[in-house]
């Protein structure tokens, strides 16, 4: 008797958790991939008045992350399945962390930039947008590899039915440097200077960097795996993880003839950008709008993001309610993307309300966010549930440079907006436009979606 009662809690732990701890890495990845990409927003009110940029000028510098971050997204894809996801993982992340850096030299960065157009008879820019422009271009190319990166590993590390979960969870890191940003950027700033506060933030990356190398391998060579745990993780799968040791590869043009890659693609090209103008002009938004300062949007923002995490969270756990009362996986996932697609429609009150004061908007521009965080844990999920292991990080890529040319179309159509309306005492009417687009932007592409994949059908030809 005595045996067993001490024997049963040693059983039930043979198991492990040890993909829990992958799915902790891929969060603190994420969450410095938005500190990294936030910096820039919410110093933009001060670099605008030190350096005389007009709306279009920042939404140029907006849209070159955008646009170099979708090019690359369809390569990173690539490289991550070929690479693998240790070694993909490290190049990102050091590309990226000196990219956030650069920024701090945007102006030496863009004076030799101009130097050299000169010398060849071409025209420059301004110095301080081509800095800005380089910096943001280097911080795509790097950031690109994270979402396909940490979308491969969660197939590697996950059965199906925890995936969407997992990918909630580290999603859920894109809300927390949302969050931490508005906390940290503006304080820096205030003490040290606006090139201060690319650099430390910048830096942050290298510390993760050591951690995934010590604590990152495949399954079937991870040591700190159980063989329960290894045997949960490819329960669903057809090949076990390591059962070849040929790795296969799929063809852009053999991903490209499956509708569900097109349904992917589309979802992403139409609510990547909601995101992005989110993140990147919520704090012009309050400046303009309400003369805010930086240190002034320090509690909205933190408020605004903080609400996010509910949606990642929340949302990759939706789906299970459906799976728990018998939808298959791909019908649970579209009723739980159904609810959350109507979640962003509260945006289409923000600017009408918004004369009640800066809180309605905040809150308002806070559920459509947290929905589309809560919509993008189970976008991302649709991919490892209908393609195979091996060519996940590809149809990532290739959704993530859909999901940026719409973040790039967006942001130049803003900028064009806000420049226009304003330039005729309309501001608000240029907002009102821009959050009608963000608040049906999700129910389109849900609609897109379904017409295009009416019913699970996993991939099994690549």
């Amino acid at each position: 008797m005595n045996q067993q009662v001490i024997s049963m809690p040693a059983e039930q732990s043979v198991m492990g958790r040890y993909r829990w701890t992958i799915c902790a890495l891929l969060f603190f990845a994420t969450t410095i991939n938005y500190l990294d990409r936030q910096v820039l927003s919410l110093l933009a009110p001060t670099l605008t008045k030190e350096f005389g940029w007009s709306n279009t000028d920042y939404a140029n510098i907006t849209a070159t992350f955008q646009f170099v971050y979708a090019i690359s997204m369809l390569f990173a894809g690539r490289v991550i399945d070929r690479m693998g996801t240790k070694r993909a993982y490290v190049l990102a992340i050091v590309v990226w962390s000196l990219g956030a850096i650069g920024h701090a030299y945007a102006i030496a960065l863009g004076e030799a930039v101009n130097t050299v157009f000169t010398s060849i008879g071409l025209a420059v820019v301004p110095v301080s947008i081509a800095g800005f422009m380089i910096g943001r271009a280097v911080l795509a190319i790097g950031e690109a590899g994270n979402f396909p990166a940490a979308i491969k590993a969660t197939a590697e590390y996950f059965p199906k039915r925890e995936r969407s979960f997992a990918t909630g969870i580290f999603n859920s890191g894109a809300n927390v440097g949302a969050i931490l940003a508005p906390l940290s950027v503006p304080v820096i700033a205030e003490f040290w200077g606006w090139q201060a506060a690319f650099i430390v933030i910048g830096a942050i990356g290298f510390l993760w960097m050591g951690l995934w190398i010590w604590l990152y391998d495949t399954p079937e060579r991870q040591s700190r795996l159980s063989r329960d745990e290894l045997a949960y993780i490819n329960s669903d799968a057809a090949t076990p993880v390591g059962a070849c040791d040929v790795p296969k590869r799929s063809s852009w043009f053999k991903l490209l003839g499956c509708r569900q890659t097109w349904a992917f693609a589309f979802g992403k090209f139409m609510t990547d950008g909601v995101w992005w103008f989110f993140l990147f002009w919520l704090p012009k938004y309050m400046s303009a709008q309400y003369g805010m300062a930086s240190t002034d949007m320090i509690i909205p923002l933190a408020v605004l993001y903080s609400m996010t995490m509910v949606g990642s969270i929340g949302g990759g756990w939706l789906p299970t309610y459906f799976l728990s009362r018998g939808a298959d996986i791909y019908s649970g996932r579209m009723r739980a993307m159904l609810i959350i697609a109507l979640c962003p429609l509260v945006v289409l009150l923000a600017q009408p309300l918004g004369y009640l004061g800066f809180w309605v908007p905040v809150i308002l521009i806070g559920i459509g966010a947290s929905a589309h965080q809560a919509w993008s844990a189970n976008l991302f999920t649709t991919v490892s549930d209908m393609f195979p292991k091996h060519s996940v990080g590809s149809v990532v890529g290739i959704g993530g440079m859909a999901g940026g040319l719409g973040g790039v179309l967006l942001t130049k159509l803003g900028g064009w907006l806000f420049d226009h309306y304003g330039a005729l005492g309309q501001l608000q009417t240029g907002y009102m436009i821009m959050f009608s687009i963000c608040a049906l932007a999700y129910l389109v592409a849900w609609l897109v979606m379904k017409a295009l994949v009416p019913r699970h059908s996993e991939i099994t030809h690549l």
